[in-house]
C-alpha cells in the first residue's frame, strides 16, 4: 500500500517508540512525503529531541532510519498540482501533501488531523485504519 505521509505522523515516530513508527517501518506499507516534510521537521527539531529525549546523534540517527522508509519527493514533481490541492483545503502547510497525492498514484493520505477528511477527492487513512491491516 503507498500512501503520503503527514509530517505529524513522522514527528510522532521520532518522539516515541509507539504506533507511527511501527506502522512507518511495516514493509507492507511504502511512503512519500513532500520535500516540504524536511522543512517542517527542521523547524520542530528542538522541540522534537526535548519531547523525545534524544540528543542531536540520536535523533539523527532515527531520522535515518525512518527515512529509509519515507521517500522525498522533491516539489519539481507535484508542483503543477498546487493550484488545484490549493482549493481542496484551506490548512496552507498541508497544500504540498494534496498536491503529491494528486501527482502521484498512491492508495491515499496517512493523517489524524480531521481537516484531511473534509473532502473524498482522494482516501485519507487515521492510524486506526492502517493498524487494522497490520
Amino acid at each position: 500500500m503507498k500512501l503520503v505521509i503527514d509530517t505529524n505522523k513522522i514527528i510522532a515516530a521520532l518522539i516515541k517508540n509507539g504506533l507511527s513508527r511501527q506502522i512507518i517501518t511495516n514493509p507492507i506499507f511504502s511512503f512519500i512525503t513532500p520535500d516540504h516534510t524536511l522543512d517542517e521537521i527542521s523547524s520542530y527539531e528542538t522541540v522534537i529531541r526535548k519531547k523525545g529525549k534524544l540528543s542531536k546523534k540520536e535523533f539523527d540517527l532515527l531520522f535515518a532510519l525512518l527515512f529509509g522508509y519515507i521517500t522525498i519527493i522533491p516539489k519539481e514533481e507535484y508542483t503543477k498540482f498546487l493550484p488545484m490541492a490549493q482549493t481542496l483545503i484551506e490548512d496552507v502547510d498541508d497544500v504540498p501533501f494534496i498536491a503529491l497525492c494528486l501527482a502521484v498514484k498512491t492508495d491515499g493520505i496517512w493523517s489524524d488531523d480531521t481537516h484531511f477528511h473534509t473532502h473524498q477527492k482522494f482516501m485519507i487513512f487515521r492510524t486506526k485504519d492502517l493498524i487494522s491491516l497490520l
